[in-house]
């Protein structure tokens, strides 16, 4: 399945968000493919974000994301940058952006 998802850095926080982003814990990434991902690609235009994440199930992702270590410090890090952060609870896992069209 793919979701797309929206978030908005903070103005006065993108190169500190594209600079994290340079440097992803490879412990991270690990456990991000562990839980099901089988890519995530995220887009930046101006201070909105828009991510594209291919998985087999979501809600499953989420809830095995949310118990790892490193992500919740990667998580905490990322709510620092962000106005819009995506939620990581349960009603995360139907907060994709809905599908308008698609050829």
């Amino acid at each position: 399945m793919r979701i797309a998802l929206h978030t908005r850095v903070r103005e006065d926080r993108i190169e500190e968000y594209e600079a994290a982003h340079r440097a992803v814990p490879d412990e991270l990434t690990a456990g991000i493919r562990a839980a099901g991902a089988t890519s995530w690609t995220i887009w930046r235009s101006g201070c909105e974000l828009f991510h594209l994440l291919e998985c087999e199930d979501y809600a499953g992702l989420l809830a095995e994301l949310e118990q790892l270590p490193v992500n919740i410090a990667w998580q905490t890090r990322m709510a620092d940058l962000l106005d819009v952060v995506h939620d990581y609870s349960k009603a995360g896992a139907t907060a994709g952006i809905p599908v308008v069209w698609e050829l």
